[in-house]
């Protein structure tokens, strides 16, 4: 097992046990390692895409924590779940990239329906916490998978608020997330 996979594995395993500060210190060094899976994978992109990814994908890990398997090991969880949401954000923008490894994806299975329960209000009590437009602009352009010109649409702002919306409300949940601030 390499020192990385060890050291993040611990962290994750400290964080599951109610251990703050560990689940603080590993979603910042994933964010530091996602940073560089996504800009190698969207040279082309602009930083904030980048950003948002990475945030989306921190948010993801949050509400899918219960689903990580001590048993296994913790980086390939990460990774997976890194690659659903590049394959998400590719889908969005219609971008083909030929360089995103199809063969080795895996369904997930949540196998505790209460465990998947408590994420999803974990994840409604966070989002609850934002002013009404960012919270509607999260939920149709990544939770509802809407494109940023039908969730305008739909709340009735430009297309260039709603991405400033989306953008400061889910790094207003990372912070919130980082903090242990549920509710």
């Amino acid at each position: 097992m390499d020192a990385i996979e060890g050291e993040l594995k611990g962290l994750m395993l400290a964080s599951l046990q109610g251990d703050e500060d560990a689940y603080r210190n590993v979603l910042s060094r994933l964010g530091r390692y996602l940073r560089g899976y996504y800009r190698a994978r969207l040279a082309a992109r602009s930083a904030a895409d980048v950003e948002d990814l990475v945030q989306e994908t921190l948010l993801a890990i949050h509400v899918r924590r219960h689903t990580y398997d001590p048993d296994q090991p913790f980086t390939p969880w990460v990774y997976a779940i890194a690659r659903y949401k590049l394959i998400d954000y590719l889908r969005r923008t219609r971008v083909l990239i030929k360089n995103v490894p199809l063969e080795d994806l895996k369904q997930f299975a949540t196998h505790d329906n209460h465990l998947a329960s408590e994420s999803s209000f974990d994840l409604n009590q966070l989002l609850q916490r934002l002013t009404p437009k960012v919270r509607d602009a999260i939920r149709y352009v990544k939770l509802d998978g809407l494109s940023v010109a039908e969730a305008a649409a739909r709340v009735g702002m430009s297309e260039s608020a709603v991405q400033v919306n989306v953008h400061r409300g889910i790094k207003t949940l990372s912070k919130m997330i980082a903090r242990g601030q549920k509710s």
